[in-house]
C-alpha cells in the first residue's frame, strides 16, 4: 500500500450561516465561469469509459519517454485501444518544438517472430537504438538501424527484469531466483548465484519489499548495475520463516491455489543480503551486515565511480535509519549518516551523489518538513539548502556544472507543485513554473531546458517546453478537445475547513453546473487518506466528479491533519493511532458542511479504495452518526491483517500497541453501523488480501447488519477492464438510487460503449 504515491492561489470559502460559502481569490479569471443551460451534459460513458466514447472532451497527452540529449526529448504517442494499440515515438527539437518521428515499432515488427511486437521489448539502449526482446524460449537483440535481429540465447521462458547495462554490451536477469548475465557479443552466458530456491531469491524481491520499498513498477528486480558495467549490487531474500497465505482462483473445474510469503504485521520478516557480484570473475562479495538480523536493507546507489556501494539500512521499529559506504571489494562498510525520530522514518526515495565526490544530497523529514541537506562523503552537514512550513517533494536534477539543484515544492501553495531551482550556497531559489496548479517536470541533462506537464482545476493537462529560467519557449501539447467548451461541467473550487484546534482541513468540492444554494444537495467524499497522501490539489482530475455534480450531487475531497499538508509534525499525530484523526477529521468537515443551507444532512457518501475503503469503513461504523452511505473498495478492515512494513511503519507491532490495534480496527465498531454501506473486492487481490472483507462481513452478519456485497472472481487489488466497467456502473448505480431516487438509464450506459 505505497503512498507515495500540490500551488499558487488557494480559494478560501468563508463559512457563512444561511449562505453559500464567498470566494476570495487574488484573481477571479480564475473561477468557474457560470455554464449555460443550453451547454451538454456528460453521458456515463464521457465519464466513465471516456478513450471509447465520442464526442471526447479530453485527451491523453503523448507520453513522456526521456530526453535524448540536451536539446532533444522523446514522447511516447499511441492510437487505438487495447490489444490494437500502435505505438511510435516522437522526437520534439527545444528550439523549434516541433515533433518528427522518431521511431515507428509497428514498421520493425516484420522483422519480429510471430507474435512478437518491438514495442513489447524487455529493455533498450539508451539511444534506443539497440533493444532486447524475449520471446518464448529465446533472447533476441535488434537494431534498429541495420534491423538486425540476432539470437543471443535460450531457456527465456521463466527469465525476469532483463535489463541492460550502461555500456548496452550485456544484460542481467533473474532466472529460478538466481541471478545471470549474457554477453551481448558472445552469447556467453554466467550464472552468478546458485542458491535461489522457492523460498531464497537472489536479485528478485520478496513480496513486502517489491510492495512497500521497491514498488510495483520495480516488477520485483533487486538488481542494480553499475556505472563501470563490472559489478552487479543485488539483493538476496530468504522467506524461510516468513507464513505463507493462500489466494484461491475459482477459475476452471479444480480452481488453483495461490500460495505468497506475506508477513502480517507482527510476524517474522524475510532475512535479507546485500551481495556484490563481479560479472567478469563470478565472484560475489557479501556486505558486512547480519543475515539474520531483524531488520531492513534497501535503496543501493553506485557512486559515479562505481568504487563504492551506497545503501540505506533501517531497524524493525522504523525509528532509526543509517546511510552506510561499502567496499566492493570486500565488503566492508562505514557509517554516514544516522537518523533517528521519535515516531517513524521512511526510506530516501531521491538521495542524489555528486559526481565531483563533494557529497550527496538528502530530501529528509528530519526537521518536521520535507527539505534539502547537503552532506560530504564522511557524513558532515556541508549545507541546509531549504527551510520552512512546506514540503520538498522530489529531487528532479543536479547540475553540478552550475552548482544548482532542480526540485518539485509546495513552497508556495500547499495544494500545487511547482518546479523550484536553488543554489549549493543556498543564498537565493527560484520558482520556475509560473501557472497556477500541479506541475510535473523533466529537466535536460544540462539543465538548460524543461518539460513542463501541468493542470489546474479548470483546465486538463497543457505541455510546454521553458528554458531553464522558466521562460516559455513552446507549447507543445493541449489535452483539452474542442468538444470540451460545449459542456456544462460542475464548478469545481479549493477552500479550507477550520478543524477547531489549529489546522484548516484543505477541501476541494464540484458543486453542480446550475448550482442553486436554496436547494437541498447530497454529498459525496472521495477518499484515500493514508499517511502522507493527501488528494486534495489545484489539478483538473477525472471526468466523473463532473458527471455526478450534472445529476445534482456535491463530490468533495477533504485532507486530514495527517495528509501532508501539515508536514511530519501533522502526520506524527497518527503514530500508533491509524483511522482515530483521519474519521474525526471528517467528521469534523461533515459537521461544518451540514451548517449549510443547502447540504442535505440525510444523504451524506463517502467512498475509496484500499485506505480509501478503510476510511470508509470507519466513515460508516464509528462515523456512523454522520455519514449515511458509502463503497468501500478492496479495503483494509483490521490492521493485524496487512504486511509488517507498511503496518509497523506507523502502528509498531500488535504487542506493542494492542490499544491502537483494537481501536484503528473496522471490526471494533462494525456494531455503529446504520447507513448504507456497499462492499466490494477482487478475490485474488495479493496486496489487501479479501480476508478483510471477509471478516468484516462475517462480524456484520453475526450482528444482523445490512450491506451490500460485490466480488470481483480473479481480480488483483484495482479490478481491471471488463469488470472495471461493471464497477464503475455499480457505483453510479449505488449513488443514483439512493441519491437521486432513479435509476441509472440504460441507453446512457451502453452509449458508446
Amino acid at each position: 500500500m505505497q503512498h507515495k504515491h500540490p500551488t499558487l492561489f488557494f480559494i478560501m470559502l468563508c463559512a457563512l450561516s444561511g449562505s453559500t460559502a464567498c470566494i476570495t481569490t487574488s484573481d477571479s479569471r480564475l473561477l468557474a465561469t457560470e455554464n449555460s443551460p443550453e451547454n451538454k451534459r456528460l453521458t456515463f460513458q464521457q465519464a466513465y469509459n471516456p478513450r471509447q466514447s465520442s464526442p471526447r472532451l479530453v485527451r491523453e497527452l503523448p507520453e513522456f519517454e526521456a530526453w535524448l540529449d540536451d536539446k532533444h526529448l522523446l514522447v511516447k504517442q499511441e492510437k487505438g485501444f487495447g490489444p490494437k494499440v500502435q505505438a511510435r515515438l516522437l522526437k520534439v527539437d527545444t528550439s523549434s518544438g516541433k515533433k518528427n518521428l522518431f521511431l515507428d515499432y509497428s514498421t520493425h515488427n516484420e522483422d519480429m517472430p510471430d507474435g512478437l511486437k518491438l514495442e513489447d521489448f524487455a529493455d533498450c539502449s539508451d539511444d534506443y537504438s539497440q533493444f532486447v526482446l524475449k520471446h518464448n524460449e529465446h533472447f533476441y537483440l535488434y537494431d534498429v538501424e541495420t534491423r538486425d535481429l540476432k539470437s543471443i540465447g535460450d531457456d527465456a521462458s521463466k527469465v525476469k527484469n532483463i535489463t541492460l547495462s550502461p555500456d548496452a554490451k550485456k544484460i542481467a536477469f533473474t532466472r529460478n531466483h538466481n541471478l545471470f548475465i549474457i554477453d551481448m557479443k558472445s552469447g556467453r552466458e554466467l550464472q552468478l548465484t546458485q542458491d535461489g530456491s522457492e523460498t531464497v531469491y537472489n536479485g528478485y524481491a520478496s513480496w513486502v519489499y517489491f510492495e512497500e520499498v521497491l514498488g510495483r513498477d520495480s516488477e520485483y528486480k533487486a538488481f542494480w548495475w553499475a556505472p563501470d558495467n563490472e559489478k552487479i549490487a543485488f539483493l538476496r531474500f530468504d522467506d524461510e520463516r516468513v507464513p505463507e497465505f493462500p489466494i484461491f482462483d475459482a477459475e476452471g473445474t479444480h480452481g488453483q491455489l495461490e500460495v505468497t510469503r506475506y508477513p502480517k504485521a507482527g510476524d517474522p520478516n524475510p532475512e535479507v543480503r546485500l551481495g556484490i557480484a563481479h560479472v567478469d570473475s563470478g565472484d560475489i562479495v557479501w556486505v558486512d551486515t547480519d543475515p539474520k538480523a531483524d531488520h531492513y536493507l534497501a535503496c543501493p546507489s553506485w557512486t559515479p565511480d562505481s568504487r563504492r556501494l551506497l545503501f540505506q539500512w533501517m531497524n524493525r521499529g522504523q525509528n532509526n535509519i543509517k546511510l552506510y559506504l561499502a567496499d566492493p571489494t570486500t565488503g566492508k562498510k562505514v557509517e554516514i549518516y544516522d537518523e533517528k525520530q521519535p515516531n517513524w522514518v521512511e526510506f530516501f526515495e531521491d538521495i542524489y551523489i555528486f559526481k565531483n565526490g563533494s557529497g550527496f544530497l538528502l530530501n529528509s523529514d528530519v526537521g518536521g518538513w520535507p527539505h534539502l541537506y547537503y552532506y560530504d562523503m564522511e557524513g558532515s552537514l556541508k549545507k541546509r539548502l531549504t527551510n520552512g512550513e512546506w514540503s520538498v517533494q522530489n529531487i528532479k536534477r543536479v547540475d553540478e556544472k552550475n552548482g544548482t539543484v532542480f526540485f518539485q515544492g509546495t513552497r508556495d501553495e500547499k495544494t500545487e507543485t511547482h518546479l523550484y531551482r536553488v543554489d549549493l550556497d543556498a543564498k537565493e531559489i527560484i520558482r520556475l513554473t509560473e501557472n497556477p496548479g500541479s506541475h510535473n517536470c523533466e529537466i535536460s541533462p544540462e539543465g538548460t531546458f524543461f518539460v513542463d506537464t501541468y493542470s489546474n482545476i479548470h483546465h486538463p493537462d497543457k505541455r510546454e517546453i521553458r528554458d531553464a529560467t522558466g521562460v516559455l519557449l513552446h507549447s507543445l501539447d493541449d489535452a483539452k478537445l474542442p468538444a470540451f467548451d460545449d459542456y456544462a461541467l460542475g464548478k469545481v473550487e479549493l477552500f479550507t475547513i477550520p478543524s477547531g484546534d489549529g489546522y484548516d482541513l484543505p477541501a476541494m468540492w464540484t458543486l453542480p453546473p446550475d448550482f442553486d444554494k436554496s436547494s437541498k444537495y447530497p454529498v459525496i467524499f472521495t477518499i484515500y487518506g493514508g499517511p502522507s497522501a493527501g488528494t486534495v490539489k489545484n489539478h483538473f482530475g477525472r471526468l466523473e466528479k463532473h458527471y455526478l455534480a450534472q445529476h445534482g450531487i456535491i463530490v468533495i475531497s477533504v485532507d486530514h491533519r495527517g495528509s501532508g499538508h501539515f508536514g511530519k509534525t501533522g502526520t506524527a499525530l497518527m503514530h500508533r493511532n491509524l483511522g482515530k484523526w483521519e474519521t474525526q477529521d471528517l467528521i469534523t468537515a461533515v459537521k461544518w458542511l451540514t451548517k449549510k443551507p443547502f447540504i442535505d444532512r440525510d444523504r451524506i457518501g463517502i467512498m475509496g479504495s484500499s485506505y480509501g475503503g478503510y476510511v470508509t469503513c470507519m466513515a460508516l461504523t464509528y462515523g456512523a452518526d454522520y455519514f449515511t452511505h458509502g463503497i468501500a473498495n478492496s479495503s483494509v478492515t483490521d490492521w493485524t491483517l496487512y504486511d509488517t512494513i507498511y503496518t509497523e511503519r506507523y502502528m509498531d507491532t500488535p504487542t506493542k500497541n494492542p490499544e491502537g490495534y483494537e481501536f484503528g480496527s473496522v471490526l471494533t465498531h462494525a456494531k455503529g453501523l446504520k447507513g448504507k454501506l456497499f462492499i466490494t473486492h477482487g478475490t485474488t487481490d495479493d496486496n489487501v488480501h479479501m480476508q478483510n472483507t471477509m471478516q468484516l462481513i462475517s462480524k456484520l452478519e453475526n450482528m444482523y447488519k445490512d450491506f451490500d456485497l460485490m466480488i470481483y472472481p480473479g481480480q488483483r487489488h484495482s479490478i481491471s477492464p471488463p469488470k472495471q466497467n461493471h464497477l464503475n456502473r455499480e457505483i453510479v448505480r449505488f449513488w443514483f438510487r439512493h441519491f437521486l431516487d432513479k435509476e441509472l438509464d440504460v441507453d446512457e450506459e451502453k452509449e458508446g460503449g
